[in-house]
């Protein structure tokens, strides 16, 4: 039979072994339980980066982008100028008759002779660029000595073109201080054309609604101009200036007036700082 002393040892070394096998399931349940931590903070992490990105996309306002560039055929050559088939006596007589509201308070030119002869040099500061431009008054000397006018007076500065049409009729319309295309000066004068007119790029015309009812309102041509010689020619564009316009062409327009005459308000608003003329 075992002694007392073998059997003390025994139960000492099973003792032993009970506290390693606890102190080694300690060790195990300790490691479980840090791996379990590291594991739920780490998807935690995850959670609050995935709906954090989430919820940027849900939420951020999208990106506004620029209207795209229209395609715009623009013939690169100039029209010929402008002449009368035959020479206006000189003087002529002007007569500037009420009509309406002025869309900006200005005054009509005194009725009277006028010059037949000559030309105007003019250049519009704008938001764009400038255009310099020259009014002939062996064109239409009524509409030359109305339009310095309203340069003297300032009439046009701070107004923006209105209306640009790229298709079939390609002109940028400007002149009405109240950016309706309705608007004008407060007083109407006869229209100046001859039925050779023919229209085409670099020509500055009047526009109007009917027979003789020419105001404020004009369109510079930049490329094709099918159209009947019922508007008054009066001028020229510059090269240059056709360059600036041709960027607004090119920039398109919002369509506004497509089921009416036709094109819409530039989408490269042209605001006219500053026009001036010489004597």
């Amino acid at each position: 039979m075992p002694s007392n002393e073998q059997r003390r040892q025994a139960a000492k070394r099973k003792l032993e072994r009970q506290l390693e096998r606890r102190a080694e399931q300690a060790k195990r349940r300790r490691m479980i339980t840090i791996g379990a931590t590291v594991a739920v903070v780490i998807l935690a992490v995850a959670g609050v980066v995935y709906f954090t990105n989430s919820g940027d996309e849900s939420t951020a306002a999208p990106q506004e982008q620029p209207p795209p560039a229209q395609q715009v055929d623009i013939p690169t050559e100039l029209a010929p100028p402008p002449a009368r088939p035959a020479a206006l006596p000189d003087p002529v007589s002007c007569t500037y008759k009420p009509d309406g509201q002025p869309a900006k308070p200005v005054q009509p030119p005194a009725d009277g002779e006028v010059p037949s002869t000559g030309t105007v040099q003019a250049k519009i500061a704008s938001s764009v660029g400038d255009i310099p431009l020259t009014l002939d008054r062996s064109l239409a000397p009524c509409t030359v000595n109305s339009f310095t006018n309203l340069i003297e007076q300032g009439y046009f500065d701070g107004t923006s073109c209105h209306r640009i049409s790229t298709e079939g009729l390609q002109m940028l319309q400007c002149g009405d201080p109240s950016g309706s295309g309705s608007g004008g000066p407060g007083y109407a004068f006869d229209d100046e054309t001859f039925p050779e007119l023919k229209y085409g790029r670099g020509y500055l015309a009047m526009a109007n609604s009917g027979p003789n009812t020419n105001g404020s309102q004009f369109f510079m041509v930049f490329g094709d101009a099918q159209l009947s010689p019922d508007y008054t020619v009066f001028g020229t564009i510059s090269e240059d200036g056709l360059k600036v316009i041709d960027d607004v062409a090119r920039a398109g327009h919002d369509g506004a007036f497509d089921s009416q005459a036709g094109g819409g308000h530039p989408n490269k608003q042209v605001t006219f700082e500053k026009v001036t003329a010489d004597a």
